[in-house]
């Protein structure tokens, strides 16, 4: 199991994959927006999207959890 953590603070701009969706290494799992900047976060491991734990314009800080993957 992986745990996709926010690396700054940023507004949840997207939501590219859903729960259940299967991730390949890189793959673009959110958008975050912030300063006018598009962030993709990327999956670091292959797998399965277990939970998604943000919502479109959330507002979250560094350290969040934004998703698991299995």
């Amino acid at each position: 199991m992986a745990e996709v953590r926010a690396e700054m603070v940023a507004n949840v701009w997207k939501i590219v994959v859903g729960e259940g969706d299967t991730v390949n290494e890189g793959d673009t799992l959110v958008i975050l927006e912030s300063m006018k900047m598009e962030i993709p976060v990327v999956a670091e491991d292959a797998g399965v999207v277990a939970q998604i734990k943000v919502a479109e314009g959330d507002v979250i800080q560094e350290g969040d959890l934004i998703a698991v993957i299995e």
